[in-house]
């Protein structure tokens, strides 16, 4: 496959990385790599990012500013170990309600234990769900937030559309994700890191270099940040814009349903 960044049009549908696999076949791969890092989702991200998601996150959360009422409710998908969701059920005051959904067992099942250690269980839900296929009815949340897990999507127009379904009049979409480098030295380099440094540290600490292969990969085809922008607004979502953090390496992207 050709490691071109995929466009607007779509193509991530079928792209496991660089590799082009049957349709309905890389959903079943990602969980795989997910089942296996499960347990060291946050370690593999300082990999990735040199520590820098952890800023990036708390950039989401600031630009979310989620209210301090009991009323508000968020729903973060592919957020399994819940990352996301308690920062922001903090910045709330504890009291909104942040619903965590996931594909993926093995990490909703690490989320809810931190949950209960940090004492935010009653503030937070688990579900074990699809993001192209929502168990929720229209209108049911004041946000959406995804971070980092979009490009896992195999069918990210859908799952859009269903962020759109899902939002009341007036919510707001937030989607976190690495992004296209917009500084040649940096890109050079960032690609080194990537290709080279990232799977040789991911074997040392997982012992299995595959799963991060695969993530270095999905990032280089992933829509860049004007063609990502396009996609959201073919989604029906107004106010569209987007944010590049650290030269592009994240990109944070907003869009109001209105």
């Amino acid at each position: 496959m050709s490691e071109a960044r995929t466009s607007a049009e779509g193509g991530m549908e079928t792209s496991y990385g660089f590799r082009q696999v049957a349709e309905g076949e890389k959903q079943h791969l990602v969980n795989d790599v997910f089942h296996k890092v499960a347990k060291r989702y946050d370690i593999m991200n300082d990999v990735m990012s040199g520590g820098l998601h952890r800023l990036w996150k708390d950039a989401l959360v600031t630009a979310l500013n989620p209210r301090k009422d009991p009323s508000y409710k968020v729903l973060d998908v592919a957020g399994g170990t819940g990352d996301i969701a308690f920062r922001i059920v903090e910045a709330s005051g504890r009291k909104g309600h942040a619903t965590v959904l996931d594909i993926n067992g093995s990490m909703l099942a690490v989320g809810a234990e931190r949950a209960r250690k940090k004492g935010l269980s009653d503030n937070l839900t688990f579900v074990e769900a699809n993001a192209e296929e929502l168990p929720f009815q229209p209108n049911s949340f004041d946000a959406y937030t995804i971070a980092f897990g979009i490009r896992n999507v195999p069918h990210i127009d859908v799952a859009l559309s269903e962020a759109y379904r899902v939002l009341k009049r007036g919510g707001r979409l937030l989607v976190l994700e690495f992004s296209e480098v917009g500084l040649p030295l940096l890109d050079r380099f960032y690609d080194e890191w990537s290709f080279k440094a990232i799977p040789q540290f991911g074997k040392m600490i997982t012992g299995d270099s595959e799963p991060y292969q695969y993530l270095v990969e999905s990032i280089r085809k992933f829509p860049n940040q004007e063609n990502f922008a396009a996609m959201i607004r073919q989604a029906g979502f107004s106010r569209v814009a987007y944010t590049d953090y650290t030269g592009g390496i994240a990109a944070l992207h907003s869009g109001w349903k209105l």
